[in-house]
């Protein structure tokens, strides 16, 4: 009897250590918005749909302790675009946002798999509103490079570098030949942190298709500074191709008090291309009411403004403005994390 208890205790003890070594972890969220958007030439449009202050996402990540400072890990994330209509998302992928796999150590991280690019996070991370929806500044871009990778390999510094910072990513052209380099993507990114202040420089390099005797390029920089009452964001972005060169900035502020923040930003592009150019403005602003840290009321009112020939709408709208056309919208909405 005392050695079945024995057993059980020793048994109970390995398991015990076994579940403390590794976890893994369900999260996600779910954000649902009526939008209202108008564009000049075509009918107004109102919908249902999700994205409005964050992506709409499910995920499961988790971790293993391999012992001696090292770590094994995954991330799987699924975009839930169609939540609304509960729908599977349209580009056929099951783990659409991000499938990684790492290793982690005092050496950094290793990644392996679908992720972000690392001139994508200049984007989203220096501008209050992210990249979503009304909001996004992608939405004055007419000629965008690259938000993910497949086939990747990705490189980060560890964190311990007094504020430094930095990542670099590889991704092959799987199934083509040697000779043919469509589809490889080569980027990085690094930047420095400290107390209220951030600044970041990223630069890309993608070839679409072998044809092509042009690289799609892209780099840009973009910083934060948080001075308690306000915190003020922008970034500037080149985008090449061929003979199109685009030229993006960005700037926006986060004005926190109480439960609520006011998102303000004002965003601008500049395309040329064969000695003609055109260019598109947009102005936006939201209001958000936290009911807790995890749901969140908003809404959301942007105007763009086209110049030139240029045609660009909001996302929502029935259809392209005429040339140098406006696009307006607004959104109310509910954003809840899990």
């Amino acid at each position: 009897m005392k050695k079945s208890l024995l057993a059980l205790a020793v048994l109970g003890a390995f398991t015990t250590a076994a579940s403390a070594q590794s976890s893994v972890t369900l999260f996600g969220t779910l954000d649902m918005a009526g939008r209202y958007v108008k564009a000049d030439g075509q009918s107004r449009r109102l919908s249902e749909v999700t994205n409005g202050l964050n992506s709409s996402q499910l995920g499961f990540k988790g971790t293993e302790d391999l012992g001696g400072g090292l770590k094994a890990g995954f991330e799987l994330l699924a975009d839930l675009a169609g939540a609304d209509t509960g729908s599977a998302p349209a580009n056929g992928k099951l783990w659409n946002r991000r499938s990684v796999v790492k290793l982690l150590g005092n050496f950094g991280e290793v990644r392996l798999g679908r992720d972000y690019t690392p001139t994508f996070w200049n984007l989203t991370i220096f501008d209050a509103f992210g990249t979503n929806g009304l909001r996004s500044s992608l939405n004055v871009q007419q000629l965008y490079g690259s938000t993910r990778a497949d086939n990747s390999i990705g490189y980060f510094l560890p964190s311990n570098l007094g504020g430094f910072y930095g990542q670099a990513m590889v991704a092959a052209s799987e199934g083509r030949t040697e000779l043919d380099k469509g589809g490889r993507y080569v980027g990085g990114r690094a930047g420095f942190a400290a107390g209220p202040f951030d600044v970041a420089f990223a630069a890309s390099e993608w070839r679409i298709d072998a044809a092509n005797a042009e690289h799609f390029k892209q780099y840009n920089i973009g910083g934060s500074y948080d001075l308690g009452v306000a915190k003020i964001l922008g970034y500037w972005d080149r985008t090449t191709f061929i003979n199109a060169k685009q030229n993006t900035g960005s700037i926006s502020a986060v004005i926190p008090f109480g439960q609520s923040e006011v998102h303000v930003g004002y965003d601008r592009s500049k395309l040329t291309n064969n000695g003609l150019s055109s260019s598109v403005d947009q102005i936006k602003a939201t209001y958000q009411y936290n009911l807790s840290k995890r749901t969140a009321l908003y809404t959301t009112a942007s105007r763009l403004s086209n110049k030139d020939a240029t045609r660009l709408t909001l996302p929502g709208a029935a259809g392209a403005t005429t040339a140098s056309g406006k696009s307006s919208g607004i959104e109310f909405g509910l954003r809840h994390f899990f």
